[in-house]
C-alpha cells in the first residue's frame, strides 16, 4: 500500500512538473525564451497608452514589455555569480532644503521597484519590490540608447564602422537629400544633428508620441522610417544639442546595416555571451529577426543590467582579457558635448556625451547635501523615462542600477533626477 501511494505521489509530481513546464513555455510563447521570467502577469496594459499608464499598469507594463511587442532574444553566456561585497550598504542619506532622506525614504520617493549597488564588482545592496524577482526582465526605455552606444564602439573596434566622422548617408544612402544629409555619426550619437525632433512625453502630437503610436500598430518599421525620413532641419549640424529618440533610432539602424546583424544578435555575439551574462534578454523588434529599435526596448534582469555596467566600467574588457571597445571609449563617451543647449550654469562641463548623461549634482544646486563639490563626480548615467538608470563611476569602482515607475516620464530636475544624483553620491560616500 505504501509503495502504491509513493508511486501515485511521484506520478502526480511528474504531472504537476510537466504542467508547470508546459505552462511556462505557453506563457513565453512568441518570445523564444526557454525560461519564463517571473512574475507572469495575466493582465497587460494597452501599449497605445504607455505614456499615461497608471502606477500599477506601469509596473506590470515595464516588466512585461517583452510580451507587449515583438522581440528578438539575445542569449546569455556562462555566468559567474555576483558575490556579496565585504562591506554591505546598510544606509545612506541626503538632504534637500533641510530635510534628511534615508535610503528607505528614497525608495518611496522614487517609486523604486528594483535597485542594485555593485562595489568593486560585488553586491553591496540589492532590492526588488512590486513582486519583481531575479528573473524579471525590466524594460530599459532610453537606457537602451547607452547599450547601442557601446555596440557602436564595438563596431568601430572591429572595423564594421570606420569612424564616427563617417556620414550617416554612407550607411543610409536613401537619406541623401533629406535633413540627415551631411550629418556625421558623431553628431548622431551626441544628438547634435540639427534635425528637428520634439521629444515631448505629454503632447500626443509630438514626434515621440508619433513614434510610440507607430510601435503599437502593424508595419512599425515602415511607419517609423517614414516619420524619421520626413523630418526637417532646424539648425546647422553640430551646433545645437537636442535630445532625439528619432536620431537614436537612426543610429541603431546604421549599426545594423554596418554589421549585417540585428541589435539583439550583435549584442549576443559580442557582449552578452562572451562577457558571461546570466540570463537571456529580449530586444524590442520592429521587424522580428531583421530590425530592433535603437532608441529603447532592451529588456534584461537586474543583475545583468549591473553586469553591463561593469562591462562599461572596465572599458569593454571581457573575462578572457580581450578588450572589445576602442581604447579610451569610456572617456570619449563622457567627453560631454559643448554644443548649445548642453552647457549651462547647472552643468558647465556639458550634459550629454555618446548617449550617456552627465547627471552629477548641478553646480548651481543650493540647499542640498552632498553639495556639488562633495558629490560623486565623473560618472556616466544611462537614463530612461520614468526613472530607469545605470550609473557607472570608474573612480569609485561603482555601478548602480535603478528600476522605477515615476509618476511623470520626465519630471523637473529639482525632483527625482536631482534626488537620484544626491542618493548615488551618498551611497558612494557610505561605501568608501
Amino acid at each position: 500500500m505504501k509503495n502504491r501511494l509513493l508511486n501515485v505521489t511521484l506520478l502526480a509530481g511528474l504531472v504537476a512538473s510537466s504542467l508547470l513546464a508546459s505552462g511556462a513555455m505557453a506563457a513565453c510563447k512568441g518570445t523564444d525564451l526557454q525560461t519564463c521570467p517571473a512574475p507572469f502577469d495575466a493582465y497587460l496594459p494597452d501599449p497605445h497608452n504607455m505614456l499615461t499608464w497608471s502606477q500599477t499598469d506601469r509596473v506590470i507594463g515595464f516588466r512585461n514589455d517583452y510580451r507587449n511587442y515583438a522581440g528578438d532574444r539575445f542569449r546569455h553566456g556562462n555566468a559567474t555569480p555576483l558575490l556579496a561585497a565585504e562591506k554591505p550598504l546598510t544606509d545612506a542619506h541626503y538632504r534637500v532644503n533641510g530635510r534628511r532622506n534615508t535610503l528607505q525614504d528614497y525608495l518611496k520617493r522614487q517609486n523604486v521597484s528594483g535597485m542594485l549597488v555593485l562595489k568593486n564588482g560585488k553586491i553591496a545592496w540589492k532590492y526588488l519590490a512590486e513582486g519583481n524577482t531575479d528573473s524579471t526582465l525590466w524594460t530599459s526605455r532610453s537606457v537602451g540608447k547607452s547599450v547601442v552606444s557601446a555596440l557602436v564602439g564595438v563596431a568601430i573596434k572591429e572595423g564594421k564602422i570606420h569612424s564616427l566622422d563617417d556620414l550617416v548617408t554612407h550607411y543610409e544612402p536613401d537619406l541623401k537629400g533629406t535633413a540627415w544629409d551631411g550629418v556625421t555619426l558623431k553628431q548622431l550619437i551626441t544628438h547634435t544633428s540639427g534635425v528637428a525632433w520634439r521629444e515631448d512625453y505629454t503632447d500626443p502630437t509630438s514626434d515621440f508620441a508619433q513614434l510610440t503610436e507607430c510601435e503599437a500598430q502593424p508595419g512599425t518599421y515602415d511607419c517609423v522610417r517614414k516619420l524619421i525620413s520626413g523630418l526637417r532641419r532646424e539648425h546647422p549640424a553640430g551646433e545645437n544639442w537636442s535630445y532625439s529618440s528619432g536620431g537614436a533610432w537612426l543610429l541603431g539602424d546604421v549599426l545594423e546595416r554596418a554589421t549585417g546583424m540585428t541589435l539583439a544578435a550583435y549584442l549576443e555575439k559580442r557582449i552578452w555571451q562572451p562577457y558571461g551574462m546570466a540570463s537571456d534578454g529580449i530586444w524590442h523588434a520592429y521587424r522580428k529577426g531583421q530590425h530592433d529599435v535603437g532608441a529603447h526596448g532592451f529588456n534584461a534582469t537586474l543583475e545583468d543590467w549591473g553586469r553591463f555596467g561593469e562591462f562599461m566600467l572596465h572599458n569593454g574588457t571581457l573575462p578572457n582579457g580581450k578588450q572589445i571597445l576602442p581604447a579610451g571609449w569610456l572617456h570619449q563617451s563622457s567627453s560631454w558635448t559643448h554644443a548649445k543647449g548642453s552647457v549651462s550654469a547647472a552643468h558647465p562641463n556639458g550634459l550629454y556625451g555618446y548617449q550617456w548623461w552627465n547627471n552629477e549634482v548641478p553646480a548651481s544646486a543650493t540647499g542640498v547635501e552632498p553639495t556639488a563639490q562633495d558629490s560623486l563626480q565623473n560618472s556616466l548615467w544611462a537614463l530612461g523615462i520614468f526613472g530607469q538608470m545605470i550609473m557607472v563611476n570608474p573612480t569609485e569602482n561603482l555601478v548602480i542600477v535603478q528600476w522605477s515607475t515615476w509618476p511623470q516620464a520626465e519630471p523637473s530636475f529639482r525632483a527625482q533626477p536631482l534626488e537620484a544624483s544626491l542618493m548615488f553620491s551618498a551611497i558612494a560616500n557610505a561605501l568608501r
